[in-house]
């Protein structure tokens, strides 16, 4: 009997994880759509769609990606057919509006509408997915492949490099990539730092490759993967103001206060009748939830810090998987509740006139069947980590890039 209590205490941890897993689901009458109808900082007269609300319908009537995965700018982690995975479905979804149509994409009009201009990708490796979808996209509309290279001679990988300039000799037009996940300075710790701190982010001081974003056409912003307390505090990451580390803010304060500086930054130096920018709202990942048997296998082998984000999602890092997907969610309140980096975005660029928010999370949230999952490029295979972050190419981000591309043309952003 002397374990009683301490096993009346764990059955009751237990069932408190369980019941915070599944009360914290948002009811039956869920919020159809995120940020949808409740945020708009649009210049144009027209009235423009909302583009976020609407359905994934299933098509074979047309191809619904201009390229496949032979396209050479693609990332090797990116092209999931060719790392194994069999099923093509998720090839097939068209996304459907609500209440209007998505033009499809024109690669020839969006070069020529470009033509001698820049676009510019700024952020984390979610935002290369996206950069990476535009080029084979773009690329599509070009006869003569040779035309288009990297500036630098350096190969497309998450590897190699902390920027890409991606050069249409054709059209005078560089599509470019800066790997910039926290958009502000990340640095080693001075010397009298605490020993926890590995290393600062300068939440009131901006990324130095800042100065390469200014003179853009149009330029898109995605960060938020990396807000996490897995990737910031865990690893030792603290954030710095001014000469001071404060080693009790926490990631959403730190994420506010960057996004801040961000916004300063944007205020001085982007050029509203020149450069036309864009901020992605949160992209989500689907790490599946535990059941209640596999619950029951891992109890007694899972570390006691990682059991709740077992119970509610599983991360990377603990198991997490995603390729039993193979087709959209349907269940909408599987939904968690709107990723708190989407109030901070919204909040942020609200009233600022050059910059309009690009909202993908509900159309991604559906998309469970979307991510590389196990088919990883082979390098990482023998992790046995699955990627439920990023996502397949073709893909999803294919249809970021047609909402980018309503949006210019709602815009009238054209040749000067």
């Amino acid at each position: 009997m002397t374990h009683t209590i301490p096993s009346l205490i764990f059955i009751f941890f237990i069932l408190f994880i369980l019941y915070l897993t599944f009360s914290s689901r948002p009811p039956t009458a869920l919020r159809l759509a995120y940020l949808s109808n409740t945020f708009s900082n649009t210049t144009s007269s027209t009235p423009i769609c909302d583009y976020s609300s609407g359905n994934w319908v299933w098509d074979i009537t047309i191809p619904l990606s201009s390229y496949s995965e032979s396209c050479r700018f693609l990332d090797p982690g990116f092209q999931c057919r060719n790392n194994g995975r069999n099923d093509t479905q998720y090839l097939n979804w068209r996304w459907q509006p609500s209440h209007c149509d998505l033009l499809r994409f024109n690669a020839r009009a969006m070069l020529e509408r470009n033509r001698n201009k820049r676009i510019v990708f700024v952020g984390d490796s979610i935002g290369r997915n996206q950069w990476e979808s535009l080029l084979c996209m773009l690329a599509s509309g070009v006869e003569n492949q040779s035309s288009i290279y990297e500036l630098h001679g350096l190969p497309i990988s998450k590897h190699t490099g902390a920027f890409f300039v991606m050069r249409f000799d054709d059209f005078n037009l560089t599509v470019e990539y800066y790997r910039t996940p926290y958009l502000v300075l990340i640095q080693p710790p001075p010397p009298d730092a605490d020993v926890q701190v590995r290393k600062v982010i300068h939440v009131d001081k901006m990324q130095w490759q800042s100065k390469y974003w200014v003179n853009a056409d149009v330029l898109i912003f995605h960060v938020g993967r990396w807000w996490g307390s897995t990737k910031i505090t865990m690893k030792g990451h603290y954030f710095q103001e001014g000469e001071t580390i404060n080693m009790t803010m926490d990631v959403k304060e730190g994420f506010r206060r960057s996004l801040q500086t961000w916004k300063q930054w944007a205020v001085s130096n982007l050029n509203q009748e020149k450069t036309l920018a864009f901020f992605n709202s949160y992209s989500p990942s689907h790490f599946r939830r535990a059941s209640s048997n596999e619950l029951s296998k891992k109890l007694n082998s899972i570390q006691w810090p990682d059991l709740f984000n077992f119970c509610r999602n599983g991360t990377w890092e603990t198991g997490g998987s995603c390729q039993q997907n193979i087709e959209p969610e349907t269940n909408l309140t599987a939904f968690e509740h709107e990723p708190w980096h989407n109030q901070v975005i919204t909040e942020t660029i609200e009233g600022m006139k050059m910059v309009k928010l690009l909202n993908i999370t509900y159309l991604s949230n559906l998309r469970k069947d979307g991510h590389p999952s196990s088919h990883r490029e082979p390098a990482f295979r023998a992790e046995n980590i699955e990627d439920c972050s990023h996502w397949c190419l073709p893909g999803v981000p294919d249809i970021w890039n047609e909402l980018l591309y309503a949006y210019i043309l709602s815009n009238d952003h054209r040749t000067s």
